[in-house]
């Protein structure tokens, strides 16, 4: 069942490149001696119950407020399974991420999801508490997205919310337990840094490279391998969400917009966001406001 659930399509699930899961009861349908690889990044959350599972060498014993990342493309198998098992399971790509998160949040959580080795923290009760009433907000507006339709705003709001108590536990865990980043990850989470502070007046790549002291070429590349995106990808979406951002606050013209997103003109600024959102700036921000004033 959980080689099933983690290796769901994502791209097909009412919220494309994310799916989540109450489990109340297991159905153990893995044998212990099949081997199986990860074909999205999941992170489980144990509720009740016993979970033993081995991923590449380690093997992962897992208890109640159990918290455990597991990789994509990671090797596992399961070794033993309860009847008692209940568990909070929720995968997604990196493109979700990228296209959901707030900058901030994507910045400083952003190893949970190019990690190439699992990490297993052993929440207290208050942490569990916390995180699975988040799990529980996701699974309940996933539920909502297949029976009513998107509502963006909640969706971004539960996620982000899901990586900033994900962060907290994550910092209070390294002060135990220093994880050592490769350099290639050091170097994705200083370029997401420095596109979070830049990217309103920085639109092109080489600025990105030459503050990291590389080439374009190789910032693509490493960028393209850990996240599946281009730099110039990234930076596309980073512009388009402060667009979208700006354009949701009516104070701001769009003419003043464009101006503060670097742009050289309002005409260069609307074929820009409607090439990347199929949408000019004057029809996202009218379709804001309906949306507004039907919640």
């Amino acid at each position: 069942m959980i080689k099933d659930l983690i290796n769901i399509d994502l791209e097909l699930m009412p919220l494309q490149g994310l799916d989540i899961h109450i489990i109340k009861k297991y159905n153990i349908r893995t044998s212990t001696s099949e081997s199986f690889t990860t074909e999205n990044l999941c992170i489980l959350l144990i509720k009740n119950g016993k979970f033993k599972i081995q991923i590449k060498k380690a093997v992962q014993d897992l208890s109640p407020w159990d918290l455990l990342v597991v990789p994509k493309n990671s090797n596992c198998r399961i070794l033993e399974a309860n009847e008692k098992l209940q568990f909070f399971l929720i995968c997604f790509s990196s493109e979700f991420a990228f296209k959901n998160c707030l900058k901030k949040e994507l910045v400083e959580s952003f190893y949970f999801f190019i990690r190439n080795i699992p990490i297993k923290i052993v929440l207290d009760e208050k942490e569990f508490l916390v995180l699975s009433l988040i799990y529980k907000l996701i699974y309940f507006v996933n539920k909502d997205t297949k029976d009513k339709g998107l509502d963006f705003e909640l969706q971004r709001i539960s996620f982000n919310l899901f990586l900033y108590e994900l962060k907290l536990i994550y910092s209070k865990y390294t002060l135990d337990s220093a994880l050592n980043f490769s350099r290639n990850e050091s170097l994705i989470i200083q370029f997401l840094t420095v596109l979070s502070i830049h990217c309103k007046k920085q639109h092109y790549v080489n600025f990105y490279a030459s503050v990291l002291y590389i080439t374009p070429g190789h910032l693509n590349k490493v960028v393209k391998q850990l996240t599946g995106k281009t730099a110039k990808e990234l930076i596309i979406e980073s512009i388009i969400i402060e667009a979208k951002n700006l354009l949701e606050d009516t104070q701001f013209t769009i003419s003043k917009i464009a101006e503060e997103l670097e742009f050289s003109s309002i005409s260069s600024f609307s074929l820009f966001f409607k090439k990347h959102t199929a949408f000019t700036p004057t029809m996202y921000r009218s379709n804001s406001i309906e949306r507004f004033k039907l919640r």
